[in-house]
Formats: structure tokens, sequence, C-alpha cells
């Protein structure tokens, strides 16, 4: 579980970088649900993926 993201950070999924950027709509227990660019809404489980956080 990731503790250093919070809703409104900026963030892309190494697995699937054709997604592009997404913003991190909200965080519930290890459920984030992530805005992104290319995909739209997605909810991911971050004991199975480790997003990156990037400056926006």
């Amino acid at each position: 579980m990731q503790f250093d993201l919070e809703p409104g950070d900026f963030v892309i999924n190494p697995k699937n970088k054709d997604w592009g950027v997404g913003q991190i709509q909200s965080i519930i227990k290890n459920k984030v649900t992530v805005n992104f660019q290319n995909s739209g809404k997605q909810v991911l489980n971050t004991d199975h993926i480790d997003l990156e956080k990037i400056k926006e």
C-alpha cells in the first residue's frame, strides 16, 4: 500500500503508461480511483499496482 498519495496528486501507472497522466480522485483503504487522460476513470488496487507520483 502506498502512503505518499492523496487526492489531487498526479500519477502514472507504470504497467499502463499509455493511459497517460491521471489525477487521484479518492483513496479508500487500498482502492485508489484515478481519472486518466486516455482511459478515463479507473479503480486500482494498490496491493497490486505501485503508482508513480509526478509533479504537474
